[in-house]
């Protein structure tokens, strides 16, 4: 099959979880024997050109303009869509799959899609389907209640409100002949927001591609002065929606107990944001690995790469975390706002090096288990292959 990916989030253009993890089924796809596409953004004018990205041919789309406008040029964007149309005649796809395209591709695009008569599917990756950002309301954090109201709409778009945003999002919806939910936690809250008969996709990881050679982790201790250190490691973007002010706030109380404690930051406030092999080698350094969000994340990717590295996580309550990491098996869930809780399960990890080893192991078949990419892989192409 020929299969062309729309998604305004790809690396190497961006790192974040949403576009490693739409590469990474890209790429899965490809290996089985199909030509894959992708149509992403850029910011730059120079940057617009088609091209390789480890073997995936890679069509980069400028698109730029003042985030106050994003609630009407997420839902169609005069910048992207006739290039879309036209890339999506030229290619011909069998199948179109669209992940992330809140923000420049918009919307429309499935639209354009469906008119051309091409199966279209949509996977929802965040909370931007039925809201204006990340979910941290009050009754959510509190309660755990994810249905949203148009005023929750307005606290968090302020001047950017559209009132129209989520009623035509609705209707582009109906353009996708299935839409897949990274978690169950986030099939249930599109539900409760109106969206209706979403499949549970869960993002896959092949295990194997994280391991990594002892002398390269030996390099990596030695270049940033991790020997003789118990290392925390937070893997998630540098953002207080990614609980940096709570795990910093834990590790001075891990520190009074262990001093020789320090938190490995893989971002701009620590040791620069790290790739490849190198951020393998950061997991592999590390003692536990701390996903603290505190707000609705959907399904963090940073549970599935520590597991894949054998190290237990200390996660948090929000989101899809509790889909992925086994309280008391393969790491423990928390909530973040309660710091002295979390500062006393890292503890527990450092002063107890087998029982987390015992963890890590249990973590990594989790991962082989349930969260593969082998098999996320073959559920997407089954899916597929009814539509074609």
């Amino acid at each position: 099959m020929r299969i062309l990916f729309l998604t305004d989030d790809f690396p190497p253009q961006t790192f974040g979880g949403a576009g490693f993890s739409t590469f990474y089924l890209a790429s899965g796809l490809q290996k089985a024997g199909h030509q894959v596409f992708i149509i992403t953004t850029c910011r730059n004018k120079s940057d617009e050109a088609r091209t390789d990205y480890r073997g995936l041919e890679v069509l980069r789309i400028f698109a730029d303009y003042h985030e106050r406008w994003q609630a009407y040029f997420s839902l169609y964007n005069p910048q992207t869509v006739k290039k879309v149309e036209k890339i999506i005649r030229e290619i011909n796809p069998d199948i179109v799959h669209a992940h992330n395209i809140h923000y420049y591709l918009s919307y429309h695009c499935l639209k354009i899609a469906k008119k051309l008569k091409k199966p279209v599917f949509f996977t929802a990756r965040d909370t931007m389907l039925f809201h204006y950002g990340k979910l941290a309301a009050k009754k959510y954090l509190e309660r755990f209640i994810a249905r949203t109201s148009w005023l929750d709409h307005l606290k968090q778009a302020k001047k950017r409100y559209n009132p129209l945003r989520n009623f035509f999002i609705k209707r582009y919806l109906n353009y996708a002949d299935r839409i897949f939910a990274v978690s169950r936690v986030l099939s249930e809250a599109l539900n409760q927001n109106g969206i209706k008969n979403t499949e549970v996709s869960y993002t896959g990881i092949d295990a194997a591609d994280w391991q990594i050679s002892p002398e390269f982790i030996a390099e990596f201790k030695k270049k940033h002065n991790l020997y003789d250190k118990k290392v925390i490691f937070f893997g998630g973007r540098i953002s207080d929606s990614k609980g940096l002010e709570q795990i910093e706030q834990a590790m001075a109380m891990v520190k009074e107990k262990i001093p020789e404690a320090v938190l490995l930051i893989a971002g701009a406030k620590g040791i620069g944001w790290l790739v490849d092999d190198e951020l393998k080698a950061a997991y592999h350094s590390s003692d536990a690995v701390a996903v603290p969000s505190v707000y609705f994340d959907p399904f963090p990717r940073s549970n599935l790469e520590a597991m894949a590295c054998h190290k237990p996580v200390v996660g948090t309550c929000y989101g899809g975390t509790p889909e992925i990491v086994q309280d008391g098996i393969t790491g423990f869930i928390v909530n973040p706002f309660n710091t002295g809780s979390m500062a006393e399960k890292l503890i527990y990890f450092l002063e107890n090096p087998e029982i987390a080893k015992q963890f890590g192991r249990a973590g990594y078949q989790r991962v082989k288990n349930h969260f593969n990419l082998e098999s996320q892989v073959s559920q997407t192409i089954n899916y597929y292959q009814r539509y074609v």
